[in-house]
């Protein structure tokens, strides 16, 4: 097993359509043969059970972070090889963070969303080294990358932090590539590395 493990941000909800799934399931084999463990937040339904229950049944390590009242509930997947309960959802996410290499966000909802826009932040406030990747299945976050592009047109985000802080991808396969890949240099907005300037206009 190698060191530092993939994180990996996903829906898990049941609802999800079975393409959705598929390509979760492909990832979780692919994290398997890469070597590196698979870090989820311990769900067993949804993307998040998909993702797990592929990478196991390729001999993978999966490694689940959940709080202490998801397990009371029972929400968590119980054949993991490691699960680590937290206190709360902040050191949940500290701590996938922290025993990652790369993040990788599949489609999701609301909780999808606040982990891969954290992940983002922090990588642009140097908190976070690993490379980020949105994989984009059948153009799942065609509508939010719109929205980051009409910020960085109202001169909210700076334009270069759209091709610096993380990658997109469409395909498993390109997902695992951009996360194991050698992480980006950032050439960020003189706000963050004093380097750069970002000018209105």
């Amino acid at each position: 097993m190698k060191e530092k493990g993939i994180t990996l941000f996903c829906a898990s909800s049941d609802s999800v359509a079975p393409r959705l799934r598929e390509a979760a399931a492909e990832l979780g084999r692919l994290t398997a043969a890469s070597g590196h463990p698979l870090i989820t937040g311990a769900g067993k339904m949804g993307l998040m059970g998909a993702a797990n229950d592929a990478c196991l049944a390729a001999g993978g390590i999966t490694i689940g972070v959940i709080p202490q009242f998801m397990v009371e509930r029972g929400w968590h997947h119980r054949g993991l090889a490691q699960l680590l309960v937290t206190e709360d959802m902040h050191e949940r996410k500290l701590t996938m963070a922290q025993l990652s290499m790369a993040s990788i966000a599949l489609p999701g909802g609301f909780g999808t969303f606040d982990e891969l826009f954290e992940i983002i932040t922090w990588r642009q406030l140097g908190l976070y080294n690993g490379n980020v990747v949105i994989l984009n299945v059948d153009g799942y976050y065609d509508h939010l990358l719109e929205m980051i592009a009409h910020a960085v047109e109202e001169h909210i985000i700076p334009e270069d932090h759209t091709t610096s802080l993380y990658t997109v991808v469409t395909t498993p396969e390109e997902a695992l590539k951009a996360a194991l890949a050698k992480p980006t240099s950032l050439h960020l907005s003189s706000k963050f590395c004093g380097e750069q300037q970002f000018r209105e206009g």
